[in-house]
Parts: structure tokens; C-alpha cells; sequence
């Protein structure tokens, strides 16, 4: 039987490059932590990147475009290029779309 990763093992292995960007980080919140330094995660897609290529079968059970996520982790803020390309807005757009307005909300 050979290896395959699944989302659950790539969302382990992305975690643990997470909290060691946040553990490098100098920002007070978690929240500002999170989004300051992105060398582990950046360092996690390229070696996946790469071990695709070489082993794709190890993928075979996910559909995940490496590529894609490496490069709105290149770009100056990741969170606002992912929000930008998911829902067409900021990150701010789409929090205060989230704020109800009033109590009906």
C-alpha cells in the first residue's frame, strides 16, 4: 500500500507551518500574528509544490492547486488576495457585510 495524503493530513502539516509563523511573529493579537509572517506556509506549498511533481499519486485523493495558494502567499497581504479572488471583496467588505445592521438581523 502506498502513502496518500488526504485533506486532514494536509491541514495537520498547514497548521503546524501556521503556528510556527505566528511563533515568529512580534504583533501583539493572534489575529495580527496570523497574518504577519508567512515563511514556514510559503516553504509547506513549495515543498509540496515539488513532491507533487515528483510523486504525484501521493495526491490523488485531494484536488488542491498548490500553485495557486503559493502565489496569493507571495503577495504582499494573502488575506485580502484570498478574500479579493473568493467573494470579490476585502477583508473589511466582508467583515462588515457580517455586522448586522439592526436586530432583525
Amino acid at each position: 500500500m502506498s502513502f496518500k495524503y488526504d485533506k486532514d493530513n494536509l491541514f495537520k502539516e498547514f497548521d503546524v507551518a501556521k503556528q510556527k509563523d505566528i511563533a515568529l511573529s512580534k504583533l501583539e493579537t493572534l489575529e495580527q500574528r496570523e497574518n504577519d509572517v508567512y515563511k514556514n506556509r510559503i516553504q509547506f506549498l513549495k515543498e509540496h509544490i515539488e513532491l507533487k511533481k515528483t510523486n504525484p499519486e501521493y495526491y490523488s485523493e485531494v484536488d488542491i492547486n498548490f500553485d495557486n495558494l503559493l502565489n496569493a502567499y507571495l503577495t504582499t497581504d494573502p488575506r485580502e488576495t484570498f478574500y479579493q479572488k473568493v467573494f470579490g471583496k476585502s477583508f473589511a467588505e466582508v467583515r462588515a457585510d457580517s455586522i448586522p445592521q439592526s436586530v432583525n438581523d
